[in-house]
């Protein structure tokens, strides 16, 4: 008992190469030493048990060796190694700023530095929890840091930075020591167990290294407490009911009962851990980190993110093949912010519950959510068109004509060359039309998802009353004129001319629209014009005789049709879910998805 040594102390770093998970730092420090290229004052900062102090030591027990082997490491045999080993070297002060930190105590120091070293090369004073020394302290201490002796070496080690007055850091070479990762943790303590012949399980370790949170000192602190409470034999049930650390086998269990949609199991399971004493706010950031566990076991590539024992990241792969993406990110959404409302909320356990349900039917929304989008993209799916077969009876030829029955997206119609036609046959698949003209100018449906008021149901009637009148006048005006054929260079000069004439007479709105995109020639008398504004439609219409006249007179073809195409954007004017008006909204400004995607961001149904 009286010579038992805390495994932190025994187990200390005595060499550069023995050092955990602090290898920028001593490479960079050994290959000063190497070269001569030392600093008159360093800066060890970062957080506590790193080994911030324990590499100040090393340092200054390396640069006075005698002996230093090629690797520049001590040689532990030297006499100066010797008296540093025994605690009996006079060249390396060490000075504790938490309780000496007055200005006295610093001029003491200041004091001190101007003697020379009896024995080695340097006399190293290392100053540890510098940032607790006085405004008054830091400033008596200035000049000598700046410009201290040949034989003086500072190594001043603080876990804040920041509290440390500027001129100090510019004078001082800055090290940021890093937290240990926690695979380097769990080795060393089996090294450690190796050592006191120890049998300890590599998961129980695991746990002591998160436990820790990168400080080893921490670290061999629990392992000696573990040791304490279990003997010789250090088992992962004895590390969680030592540390009340909640099992693993909680959270696979509540995730098991969430793919199986078992409200009542999972409920369950979260009273179990209520009544062992466990919080629901500790429950909550546990079920966090195992859904990202689960989410990083996905992939290969990330698998190297799980810092658990191999055991666990075996049940971990497992359960991560049975949870589909979708469902491991809306799941951490939902314990997210049931985290972030934990505390405000005055029915906690409540809250929790509600989180617990939520997770269980995440898969039956997602399902649902589907069925949904499936039926608006259903409502919304263009109408098919069908294919008319007109055979055109005439005493000198007979011809087949193909007509495009009216789709949502575009109306075709093909009109017969032969304009004298006695008897038509309509042969169709649906019930039969009555054809009562051979090149019908066929209005495109518009179709609303909201039922349409009696006015405009009026307004369509008498517009397809209109354009019936007009497609008869113009089958008899057009009756045994020429039809000379043309190309779609000679439509595009005669179109651009109308729209250049009539924007001279002040219709620069109409003339903008019509220059704005190119006619198509379709075949030999029908023109397609796509247009993306109700306005502008309207504006053709009511022009469309004169335009057509102008068109025909000037290509010398009097058979010639127009066709305007409305463009799939405005035909879809309602927008009845969050998802519609989300695609919307994307659709207008692209970095609406970017923002979604950085913000993990997701659409409330």
């Amino acid at each position: 008992m009286d010579n038992f040594i805390v495994s932190a102390r025994k187990y200390r770093p005595a060499a550069f190469n023995t050092v955990v998970g602090q290898g920028h730092i001593t490479n960079t420090l050994k290959n000063a030493i190497k070269t001569g290229h030392l600093a008159q004052a360093f800066l060890f900062c970062g957080p506590r048990g790193v080994g911030k102090t324990t590499c100040a030591r090393i340092l200054a027990k390396t640069i006075n060796c005698t002996n230093r082997s090629e690797n520049t490491e001590a040689c532990d045999t030297c006499e100066s190694c010797k008296s540093f080993n025994e605690g009996a070297s006079l060249n390396i002060s060490e000075l504790d700023a938490a309780s000496n930190n007055s200005v006295d105590d610093i001029r003491n120091l200041v004091d001190q530095v101007r003697y020379a070293p009896q024995l080695g090369t340097h006399k190293v004073y290392i100053i540890d929890e510098v940032h607790m020394l006085s405004i008054q302290a830091f400033n008596a201490f200035l000049k000598t840091l700046e410009e201290p002796p040949k034989h003086a070496i500072f190594i001043l080690a603080t876990t804040e930075k920041h509290k440390i007055i500027p001129t100090i850091l510019s004078r001082c070479q800055i090290f940021d020591f890093n937290r240990i990762q926690i695979e380097d943790i769990a080795n060393h303590l089996a090294f450690i167990a190796k050592s006191e012949n120890i049998t300890a399980e590599t998961d129980a370790l695991h746990i002591i290294a998160q436990k820790a949170d990168g400080a080893l000192r921490d670290a061999c602190s629990i392992f000696d407490q573990i040791v304490s409470f279990s003997g010789n034999s250090i088992t992962y049930k004895a590390v969680i009911e030592n540390l009340n650390i909640l099992d693993y086998d909680y959270y696979f269990k509540v995730t098991d009962a969430n793919l199986g949609e078992n409200i009542s199991n999972a409920l369950l399971v979260f009273n179990e851990i209520l009544n062992n004493g466990f919080d629901g706010h500790n429950f909550v950031a546990g079920m966090g980190s195992h859904f990202r566990n689960l989410l990083v076991s996905k992939d290969h590539e990330t698998l190297q993110l799980l810092e658990v024992g191999n055991n666990i990241k075996e049940k971990y792969k497992e359960q991560a093949g049975k949870c589909s993406l979708s469902f491991l990110i809306r799941g951490l959404t939902i314990l997210n912010k049931t985290d972030i409302q934990y505390k405000s909320s005055k029915n906690q356990r409540l809250q929790v519950e509600l989180a617990l349900m939520q997770l269980c039917s995440i898969n039956s929304i997602g399902a649902d959510s589907e069925k949904k989008k499936d039926l608006i993209k259903a409502e919304a799916k263009p109408l098919k068109s069908e294919t008319v077969n007109i055979t055109a009876s005439n005493p000198n030829n007979s011809q087949q004509v193909n007509i495009a029955a009216p789709s949502v997206n575009a109306v075709k119609t093909e009109a017969p060359p032969v304009t004298d036609v006695t008897n038509i046959t309509a042969s169709i698949s649906t019930p039969p039309v009555k054809e009562e003209h051979t090149a019908p100018v066929i209005k495109k449906p518009v179709i609303k998802t909201a039922s349409p008021s009696i006015s405009q149901h009026l307004n369509v009637e008498k517009k397809k009353e209109t354009a019936d009148e007009n497609s008869k006048e113009q089958n008899q005006n057009t009756s045994n004129q020429p039809s000379q054929p043309f190309t779609q260079q000679s439509l595009e000069e005669i179109w651009d001319k109308y729209a250049n004439d009539i924007k001279a007479k002040g219709r620069a709105n109409l003339a903008t629209a019509l220059l704005s995109r190119r006619p198509v020639l379709k075949n030999e008398t029908i023109i397609e014009f796509t247009i993306n504004n109700k306005a502008i439609e309207e504006s053709i219409e009511e022009d469309k005789m004169n335009f057509l006249g102008f068109l025909r007179k000037e290509l010398n073809n009097f058979l010639i049709q127009l066709q305007l195409i409305m463009t799939s954007a405005e035909e879809k004017t309602n927008l009845y879910t969050a998802t519609d008006r989300y695609k919307h909204l994307a659709e207008k400004n692209p970095a609406i998805n970017k923002l979604r995607q950085i913000f993990d961001l997701d659409i409330e149904f």
